[in-house]
């Protein structure tokens, strides 16, 4: 059996009963840690804390075990029971849909065990759910690449006064261009996208685009750490949010639509004092 089991946003007790009572009966436990992050994934004693809760050793899968090398965990799930933990809920990635499609096509049973997500969390800033439409990433951009495909979903999303919740990139144990190019494998310093740099972009596309699908005025909400006790919301102006420091990772942000009366009301308790 493969269970697939959601950890939540928080920390090591954001896990359910559900999905604690599925790890502790797992002969094996693997963790993935590219996707996204729990607040203790950013510190030294993180995956000990896991495991004293937790009760069980964990393997960290990394992007290259999850995505190249599947058939090992794979494998074991045939012979016994299998727990792949995810930050969040399991289906907030498609990798982990892919991972649920190549085990039913082997005839491994599989069970998951869904928790919160950022998909979900953001409704803590007051804009309502049912008022989003597509979600987008923005990637990091580099001096050669600096893709803007995002720019098209927003301006659709705005069309129809949808608010569009924007991912931003998370960079863990990714090889550098130029060690591929030696062909041995060095990996970059983990980086964490922050509102900050994702409002830079944004801005640099709507410049380059000239469309006004949004600009410096345009009403945001950038969200840090959601989950965590410590989690920030501050809604602004994208001139505004643009210098606000949102402290540690992981974070996100809102650009908004049309507002109902009580999402409005909802976004003065976090807008910045001018």
């Amino acid at each position: 059996m493969l269970y697939i089991v959601g950890l939540g946003l928080g920390d090591e007790k954001d896990i359910t009963l559900k999905g604690l009572e599925a790890v502790r009966r797992c002969d094996k436990v693997y963790m993935e840690a590219y996707t996204s992050l729990l607040s203790f994934g950013l510190s030294s004693d993180g995956l000990s804390t896991l495991e004293e809760l937790y009760g069980k050793e964990i393997v960290v899968a990394d992007r290259e075990m999850v995505e190249e090398k599947a058939d090992r965990f794979l494998a074991e799930a045939r012979e016994f029971d299998v727990a792949f933990l995810v930050v969040g809920d399991p289906f907030g990635a498609t990798t982990h849909t892919d991972l649920v499609v190549r085990a039913k096509k082997i005839g491994i049973d599989v069970q998951v065990v869904h928790n919160a997500s950022v998909m979900n969390a953001v409704g803590a800033c007051g804009l309502q759910l049912y008022r989003y439409g597509e979600t987008i990433s923005i990637p990091f951009f580099t001096e050669t690449w600096r893709p803007y495909s995002f720019y098209e979903k927003i301006k659709k999303n705005g069309n129809l006064g949808l608010h569009t919740l924007c991912l931003l990139d998370i960079r863990v144990k990714e090889p550098s261009f130029e060690s591929l190019c030696r062909g041995k494998k060095q990996y970059e310093p983990p980086r964490f996208m922050t509102i900050n740099t994702a409002i830079e972009q944004l801005l640099e596309v709507e410049e380059m685009c000239g469309e006004s699908v949004y600009g410096e005025d345009t009403i945001c909400v950038g969200m840090a750490r959601l989950g965590s006790l410590d989690q920030k919301i501050v809604a602004g102006p994208m001139k505004q949010l643009l210098t606000f420091d949102f402290g540690a990772p992981l974070q996100c942000l809102v650009i908004a639509g049309e507002t109902h009366p009580l999402e409005q009301e909802m976004l003065d308790f976090y807008r910045l004092k001018e």
